[in-house]
C-alpha cells in the first residue's frame, strides 16, 4: 500500500505544481474528492500534506472543496504533528480497541468547530465508531515506540522518543 500511495502522491504533486488544487470546477466532486483522498493517505510525506493544506484552504475559500475536506487533513496533519486536534475527526483504539477522539483542543468548543464546517456531530460519529473495532498491538509499549520512530524518521517529529 505504501508503493500505492507514493505513486499517487508523485501524481498528485505534479498536478498541484501545473495546476494548484483540483477543484471541483475542474475535475468533478469525485474528482475533488479523490485528490483529497490521495493527500489523507500520504502519511510519510509531511511536506506534500502541509503543502496540500494551504492549497486546499484557497480551493474551499473559492467554493471548490467542501471545508469538512480541510479541517479533516488539518487534524490528521496535527496529530501527526504531536499536537492536538481542533476538530476530533481524528480516532484512534483504547485499550479494549474502541476508537475514541486523539488529543483534542479546547474539547468544550468542540461541537461548534464541527457544525461551522458541516461535520456531523461528534456523539454522532462516536456512535458508529462504538460498532467498529480496531485491532490492538500485543506489545502496545513497542508499538508506540516503533511509531514515534517512524513519525520522527518520515519527518513529522524531531525530539527523540519520549520526549
Amino acid at each position: 500500500m505504501e508503493a500505492v500511495h507514493k505513486r499517487n502522491a508523485a501524481r498528485l504533486r505534479a498536478i498541484l505544481a501545473a495546476r494548484g488544487w483540483p477543484g471541483a470546477s475542474l475535475v468533478g466532486e469525485d474528482g475533488e474528492e479523490a485528490a483529497w483522498l490521495i493527500v489523507q493517505h500520504a502519511i510519510g510525506e509531511p511536506d506534500f500534506m502541509r503543502l496540500s493544506l494551504r492549497l486546499l484552504h484557497r480551493a474551499v475559500e473559492r467554493g471548490e472543496a467542501p471545508a469538512w475536506q480541510a479541517t479533516m487533513l488539518e487534524d490528521r496533519i496535527r496529530t501527526l504533528e504531536g499536537r492536538p486536534q481542533l476538530f476530533a475527526t481524528q480516532l484512534e483504539p483504547d485499550q479494549e480497541g474502541r476508537l475514541r477522539p486523539c488529543r483534542t483542543e479546547d474539547p468544550d468548543g468542540v461541537e461548534e468547530r464541527r457544525r461551522a464546517v458541516g461535520l456531523e456531530p461528534l456523539a454522532e460519529r462516536l456512535a458508529r465508531a462504538s460498532r467498529e473495532r480496531e485491532p490492538t498491538p500485543a506489545d502496545r509499549e513497542r508499538f508506540e515506540r516503533e511509531h514515534q520512530e517512524w513519525l520522527r524518521r518520515v519527518g513529522w517529529r524531531t525530539e527523540p522518543s519520549g520526549a
